[in-house]
């Protein structure tokens, strides 16, 4: 068989979220499964690193998918003459996009549908795309794999696609993410937070990530003269960052906050291991996987109670409702105050993130490619 893969997403240094999960699925399939070919499709050079076995042939395939046009352009003009071409079984799209071109059979990763609920958080004719196209690649694919349970019956009850053809394939969390030593953390510290302890948060400047509602919330705990305990927030920026500035300007802590930027995946792996907790206060996710990172670093978590994040946090986090300031900032004191409530979460955590590997989700996504083979 012929498998063809949308591999846009494997991006030398700027794997992020689906990018990663890209990564850890297309390099385990391939290896695992050399009887099949695979094909694999990227919108501009690749790096060699991403051609994970010798049953894979890499393909470029113009133009780059940089905005919503670009990617109609992709997805309905070139991929259906490409699969049409190398005469392929099945098409998998890790990031959700298929060909509603191609009479090839189909099969959609979609992470979640946060757009269908946030659209004010996209740019308008991002938010339009994706609320046109993928009900539509809903219906079209043969199958759909998603991330969480959540996700499931979301996209179930608001596509209307029978729960039968959707698979929960948990996503995993990366083997490099271990606890550092004592040494270690301390040198972060210095290098990062002048050596205080610090709070961090990690993922895009994007509205969905309540960036500014964690920021109001550390304000509230610093003025009730808790720990002089830091915020690092590391991510990149995205769009819709003004209300972030704003209420940073606005804090009597601005100067404890500190921005990182996108860092590398071992600068991130350090910051996160000398937290004294991860605050992850998203309004809605698909998955979470630094909820699973911070637990398997041995790292406390303040999490989000809302859409997938239960699943993935388990018994394991301090759960807030990320809508409610107080909420985040009572959580924050927690943590700073109870070292008990810092241990028991960490022992917890180390027992939850068991639950999730790459392996299981890769073994998981073939039986859904599989079940579209055999269709």
């Amino acid at each position: 068989m012929l498998i063809a893969v949308n591999a846009r997403l494997l991006q030398k240094g700027k794997l992020e979220g689906i990018g990663w999960f890209t990564h850890e699925m297309l390099s385990r399939i391939t290896k695992n499964h050399p009887e099949h070919l695979f094909l694999f499709l990227f919108d501009r050079p690749y790096a060699d690193e991403f051609i994970f076995s010798e049953n894979v042939t890499p393909l470029v395939i113009s133009p780059p998918t940089r905005h919503p046009v670009l990617w109609y352009v992709w997805f309905e003009w070139m991929i259906p003459r490409v699969l049409k071409k190398y005469h392929a079984d099945l098409f998998l799209s890790p990031d959700g996009y298929l060909s509603l071109s191609s009479n090839v059979k189909q099969l959609a990763v979609i992470h979640d549908i946060n757009f269908a609920h946030r659209p004010q958080d996209l740019p308008w004719l991002m938010a339009k795309y994706y609320n046109f196209f993928f009900p539509k690649f809903a219906k079209r694919a043969c199958r759909i794999a998603t991330v969480s349970k959540y996700s499931k019956t979301d996209i179930s009850q608001s596509y209307g696609i029978s729960s039968d053809l959707i698979d929960v394939v948990y996503n995993g969390v990366n083997e490099r993410y271990q606890p550092t030593s004592e040494e270690e953390k301390e040198r972060t510290r210095q290098k990062i937070a002048s050596g205080s302890p610090y709070f961090l948060s990690i993922g895009s400047l994007h509205p969905r990530k309540n960036i500014d509602g964690l920021l109001r919330a550390y304000d509230e705990f610093r003025n009730a003269g808790n720990a002089e305990a830091k915020l690092v927030i590391a991510g990149g920026e995205l769009f819709k960052t003004a209300e972030i500035r704003k209420t940073l300007k606005s804090m009597r802590f601005k100067n404890e906050v500190i921005f990182t930027g996108r860092l590398s995946d071992e600068d991130l792996h350090q910051l996160l291991a000398a937290a004294l907790a991860l605050t992850f206060v998203s309004f809605f996710e698909g998955f979470g996987i630094p909820v699973l990172e911070a637990m398997r670093t041995g790292v406390p978590v303040i999490c989000s109670n809302t859409s997938s994040l239960p699943e993935v946090g388990g018994e394991a986090v301090l759960f807030v409702d990320p809508f409610d300031g107080r909420q985040i900032t009572a959580a924050m004191q927690r943590i700073a105050d109870d070292e008990n409530l810092r241990v028991e979460l960490i022992a917890k955590g180390h027992v939850q993130q068991q639950k999730f590997s790459w392996d299981r989700t890769a073994n998981r996504l073939w039986e859904s490619i599989q079940q579209c083979l055999n269709a």
